[in-house]
């Protein structure tokens, strides 16, 4: 077989251009400029993606970081700072002769009742403390300042927190010794009579020249110095103020209307209950004395239980013993059915911890 002239077995590498035309050859045929593959598109925009994803994580750490140092001190922080870490009880000041409020039984368990104790409870158990994990201690109205309560053996120690009918004034906020908590319940002054007592009594004015009974170094004492010249009695227990009305030792009482109408409604209707109509506002409130952050977390429980709808045990406190004794006390505003509005306090909270809604308080 003989070779064609030319074929050398393999195609030539650059063929000649066809017969008649004489464009010279520039080289192999390449394709016109276009856009980068798809693939490489996306790389393009995840490495971005991925690059801006970095620097706003970088942010927030360096962000949290600059917090965590100089921030407000945390939950666990607070309790550290409290003492309650290796504190096995809580001990609680309360009263214990306030029917409706706080009042200890004589017979049985001797089990403490009422309002004030369900939000002492409220608040144990948001440090940590589950009822069988708090005492109650007796303490009477001179001795809520100085955190000072009787133990079972009738000696004077000293408490964590005071829930005993405690109102916020000026002067007790510029005592040293006492750290106010947010308020927990709004109420107001008012009088007790016997029911025979003739008339209606409206103001502490009309006290004149009567014997009246009230707590010493209380805001009561003080409002009714400043209205009467009443021959004032005070005692260190409200329930000898109702013992002595009861007797015709006296011819009133008076203190917060709160207090009063446990003793009204258990009276069986030996006691009527005046309205003063007083525009000053008693407002309760924890003593955690010159422990700051245990107030702090004292404000921290009620502040959930205001603005967290799911929480209602202060509602619950509520209706279980002040609803009660309304019936007993009419027309007269024995203590608002609403917890008074609370901020929240100054706490350090991850950005994903969950956090509750903060709400204006109308001024106080």
């Amino acid at each position: 077989m003989t070779e064609e002239p030319g074929d050398s077995g393999a195609r030539a590498e650059n063929p000649p251009a066809p017969s008649g035309e004489h464009e010279p050859w520039t080289g192999p045929e390449q394709e016109p400029d276009s856009a980068p593959a798809p693939g490489r598109s996306r790389r393009v925009r995840r490495f971005r993606l991925a690059a801006w994803v970095a620097l706003v994580l970088a942010a927030i750490v360096v962000g949290a970081s600059v917090m965590w140092v100089n921030g407000s001190p945390t939950e666990a922080e607070l309790r550290e700072k409290a003492g309650l870490f290796n504190k096995d009880r809580l001990r609680i000041g309360v009263k214990t002769d306030t029917p409706g409020i706080a009042f200890q039984e004589q017979t049985g368990r001797r089990a403490f009742k009422g309002f004030d104790i369900q939000i002492a409870y409220l608040i144990a158990a948001d440090l940590g403390y589950r009822p069988d994990k708090v005492d109650f201690l007796a303490i009477e109205t001179e001795d809520r300042a100085r955190m000072q309560a009787l133990d079972a053996n009738g000696r004077f120690v000293g408490v964590d927190l005071v829930v005993a009918t405690f109102s916020v004034t000026r002067d007790r906020r510029e005592d040293p010794s006492v750290g106010f908590s947010t308020p927990y319940l709004y109420t107001e002054q008012s009088v007790v009579t016997r029911s025979d007592h003739p008339g209606k009594i409206t103001s502490l004015g009309q006290l004149e020249g009567k014997k009246v009974c009230t707590l010493g170094t209380s805001t009561s004492e003080t409002e009714l110095a400043r209205a009467t010249r009443a021959t004032v009695t005070a005692k260190n227990l409200i329930s000898d103020c109702a013992e002595g009305l009861k007797d015709g030792e006296f011819d009133a009482m008076t203190t917060d209307a709160a207090i009063l109408a446990g003793f009204v409604a258990e009276s069986g209707g030996a006691f009527r209950h005046h309205d003063i109509a007083l525009e000053k506002t008693e407002m309760w409130a924890v003593n955690a004395g010159s422990n700051e952050a245990l107030r702090t977390l004292v404000d921290l429980a009620l502040y959930r239980s205001y603005a967290d709808p799911q929480d209602q045990r202060w509602e619950q406190a509520y209706q279980a013993y002040i609803d009660p004794l309304l019936p007993a006390s009419p027309n007269v505003n024995v203590a608002q059915a609403e917890q008074p509005c609370a901020l929240p306090p100054s706490v350090r909270r991850w950005p994903w911890e969950r956090t509750l809604p903060v709400q204006d308080c109308p001024s106080r």
